[in-house]
């Protein structure tokens, strides 16, 4: 068994289950954190099935396009965090 079959028959159906999981997590999420932790798994997962698929496809650009959504996701929970303490304080 090679690496591309490895990736195939192994980790891209894991993360095609995860990612239906965590959809449905997010969507019967009772709170608002349980939402935001649940979109911030969904965008890592999704940067995991793009890294597989640059490796596949064997083109590098598309781990750039992977690092970028990565920053993008971690500022967004960072800024949904930073709302949710001052919604806190406010109440």
């Amino acid at each position: 068994m090679s690496v591309y079959d490895y990736l195939y028959y192994i980790i891209l159906p894991t993360l095609s289950v995860s990612i239906l999981i965590i959809f449905i997590r997010f969507l019967i999420g009772p709170k608002l954190s349980d939402r935001v932790v649940a979109l911030d798994l969904l965008l890592t997962t999704g940067i995991g099935i793009i890294a597989v698929y640059s490796v596949t496809t064997n083109q590098p650009a598309f781990l750039d396009i992977a690092m970028i959504l990565a920053l993008i996701a971690f500022l967004g929970t960072v800024a949904f965090a930073y709302y949710l303490e001052k919604r806190e304080k406010n109440d």
